[in-house]
């Protein structure tokens, strides 16, 4: 663990982690002072605006990691939906003609671009590479520049549903169900545009990120007379406890990023593909099995 790079925010830290030793190294060198006049801080100061440091971004990496968990949550069910409509769209809709089959694997691949769409749609990308593969000409022309693609599909789909309620394949009791399950989707789109819309307030991100800076470029001044030669050592391995967890604090508090250690919202998407193509035995093409540790 101690040599692991993948993951780590060391390389988005490690400018400020230099210039804050280098710093320290200056301040060891004049012994604590700034144009001949010394500096005089007790390191019992440091001690106290620590513990509250240490507590206030304690509190911010909750509020961070509650967004994280939360969108992993929404992701999480979005699997076990995707599956329980493939489910019953394979099932419950009762037309075993060979066009039945066809249009089953349509809906089934509209899942799939239901996925992938709110993945590129929390992303700010097209994804259109995806979407030309699983929606048909006309369908892709009616969600071209549109920016709520994965509602849009969700109106394909509850369009073939209601066809195929009133040509009496599905059931009322059956299609209440349904129902239910394009209003999880729902569901589901709009927590994950709620967390992407409504970031950590910024005044909270400024207080922290000034507060760190702070402290770690005055540590320096508190500790240089009593640890001597070592004070630069100590003050890096301080710096790199509270600004990597500054640095974790932002990262994940924007879950649906592209970053290392944001969710792996692709392969997410590519398990949704592959689980339920393999349920309606639809061929997989050049679809490669999903990471099990779901790594973008």
């Amino acid at each position: 663990m101690l040599f692991i790079w993948r993951g780590s925010v060391l390389k988005k830290i490690i400018v400020q982690l230099s210039i804050i030793t280098l710093f320290s190294l200056a301040i060891y060198f004049f012994k604590g002072r700034i144009f001949d006049y010394k500096v005089h801080l007790n390191p019992t100061i440091f001690t106290l605006i620590g513990l509250a440091l240490a507590i206030f971004m304690g509190f911010c990496n909750s509020a961070s990691y509650d967004r994280f968990w939360e969108g992993r949550k929404l992701w999480g069910l979005l699997v076990i939906e995707t599956r329980s409509l493939t489910r019953q769209i394979l099932f419950l809709v009762n037309d075993s003609s060979p066009e039945a089959k066809e249009e089953k694997e349509r809906m089934i691949k509209l899942i799939s671009a239901f996925s992938w769409s709110l993945n590129f749609q929390l992303r700010d990308k097209s994804g259109t590479e995806h979407l030309e593969r699983l929606l048909s000409p006309e369908q892709l022309e009616l969600v071209k520049n549109k920016k709520f693609i994965p509602n849009i599909i969700l109106g394909f789909i509850a369009d073939w549903l209601n066809v195929q309620n009133k040509k009496g394949n599905i059931d009322t009791i059956v299609m209440t169900s349904m129902d239910h399950q394009l209003n999880q989707f729902s569901t589901i789109s709009g927590g994950c545009e709620r967390i992407y819309n409504t970031p950590l307030p910024f005044a909270y991100s400024v207080l922290l990120h000034r507060t760190v800076y702070l402290y770690c470029f005055w540590l320096p001044f508190g500790l240089v007379d009593t640890l001597g030669w070592m004070m630069p050592l100590i003050v890096l391995l301080i710096s790199y406890t509270f600004i990597a967890l500054d640095a974790i604090i932002q990262e994940i508090g924007e879950p649906f990023g592209e970053e290392e250690n944001d969710l792996a919202l692709n392969s997410i998407c590519r398990t949704i593909e592959f689980s339920i193509f393999e349920q309606a035995g639809i061929p997989q093409g050049e679809l490669k099995k999903p990471d099990t540790y779901f790594v973008d």
